[in-house]
């Protein structure tokens, strides 16, 4: 952490009426919080599942990061495919959210009745480049996984209407599927650099999406979004249910 070496002290250039200033800590704050773009929100959406169940993905409430914490710091004791260095990061991405110390990030939820079956998030660069940060499936078997990187690709070409999805892979498996699965270019490495400890960063345009990524994506997804949710879907998945398992 930083603030432990001794702060550099300078003699005034003139006289001074005060030598020593308080500040009130929410001065502050308004320095060191990113102030936000005003983003416009995922706004639900459901989706078939392979076994006939409905998938409700919806934006998670700051009220939910503990819980959602809770579960990742689980995840961090995972001793395979990456899961520590996932679980950690997560958990380090919900904790900026939840204490406004990541710039203009977004957190999705998948549902099942309110059971939490799926979570991808992310952030903005700016305008035009969103920074794909996780994808986990916390339920096998329904393409959940590939569900979720679909919605924020989804979301940041169709709905914020950005130029560029830049993502980075810690497992193998992720890359296999998404990175070549979708033949995703890379940009010269070092030069540019993911934030996730500095790999490769892959990316999609919003071209190369138009003409070949959705497509793909809907292929293995196998069903599309429908936004127009019933209000009783909505209501089912509005408290949400942590796994009692992990199951990653």
């Amino acid at each position: 952490m930083e603030g432990h070496e001794k702060h550099m002290l300078l003699e005034t250039p003139t006289e001074v009426s005060q030598d020593h200033i308080n500040l009130d800590v929410r001065e502050i704050e308004s320095i060191l919080q990113a102030p936000p773009m005003g983003v416009v929100p995922w706004p639900g959406a459901s989706i078939a599942l392979k076994d006939g169940r409905t998938l409700y993905i919806r934006e998670a409430r700051l009220e939910e990061a503990p819980a959602l914490m809770g579960y990742m710091k689980r995840v961090m004791e995972v001793e395979h495919d990456f899961y520590d260095v996932v679980g950690a990061r997560v958990y380090a991405e919900l904790a900026g959210w939840r204490r406004n110390r990541l710039k203009d990030p977004y957190q999705l939820l998948g549902l099942v009745d309110g059971q939490w079956v799926g979570f991808c998030n992310g952030r903005l660069m700016n305008e035009d480049v969103n920074i794909s940060l996780h994808s986990v499936a916390l339920d096998r078997g329904n393409r959940i996984g590939a569900i979720m990187y679909y919605a924020k690709c989804y979301y940041a070409f169709e709905i914020l209407g950005q130029k560029e999805f830049w993502a980075t892979y810690e497992s193998y498996n992720g890359w296999r599927r998404w990175g070549l699965g979708m033949a995703q270019p890379s940009y010269p490495w070092p030069e540019y650099q993911h934030e996730l400890g500095g790999a490769r960063v892959f990316y999609v345009t919003k071209k190369y999406w138009d003409t070949t990524v959705k497509n793909y994506l809907r292929q293995m997804v196998g069903a599309d979004f429908e936004f127009d949710v019933p209000e009783e879907l909505i209501k089912a998945n509005f408290d949400l249910v942590v796994p009692t398992d992990v199951t990653v």
